[in-house]
């Protein structure tokens, strides 16, 4: 399923029109509202891509720079990834929801799951010595690190929802 597109046109520098050197005029500010974007999968990995380039078109369309949008896109690659790998077990029965919402300078991304639910308290942390050389187990740092925060909900009908926020 492709996600709706919402494309805002920013305003391009005004000039008065006069018989005297040109003056730009004051730029107006571009016309943003709350956006927002639904995206419903399967659980299969190669999804995974289609996402991060829906997430990073939706960021840069809410006026994130290049640098929070390449954040950001990581964190939705490892909650989508987490999600379909580790809460649906890769089930392709069971689907994995994503829901962006831009609010002014914020974003709120939504990732909800079909599994079985986990607590992340019980994640190793990455950065002990003992993890270090481990294949995995670094995508709720990473989410940890480019988001400004993260919320992890059991939901009544199964799964869970991991709800991160960025500012900018």
């Amino acid at each position: 399923m492709r996600p709706a597109r919402v494309l805002h046109e920013r305003p391009r520098s005004l000039y008065l029109a006069a018989a005297e050197p040109r003056i730009p005029a004051r730029k107006a500010a571009p016309f943003v509202t709350d956006q927002t974007t639904r995206l419903v999968l399967p659980s299969h990995i190669e999804a995974v891509a289609d996402v991060a380039a829906a997430a990073t078109d939706f960021v840069k369309n809410c006026g994130a720079t290049e640098e929070t949008a390449f954040g950001i896109e990581m964190a939705v690659r490892e909650a989508v990834t987490n999600a379909m790998v580790h809460g649906n077990q890769e089930d392709e029965a069971k689907s994995v929801e994503v829901v962006f919402n831009c609010h002014g300078n914020e974003l709120e991304v939504e990732v909800k799951d079909q599994g079985e639910g986990f607590d992340p308290a019980g994640i190793p942390d990455p950065t002990d010595p003992s993890n270090l050389m481990k294949t995995s187990g670094r995508g709720i740092f990473l989410m940890r690190t480019f988001m400004d925060d993260i919320q992890w909900i059991a939901r009544p009908e199964g799964g869970t929802a991991v709800r991160m926020t960025k500012r900018f």
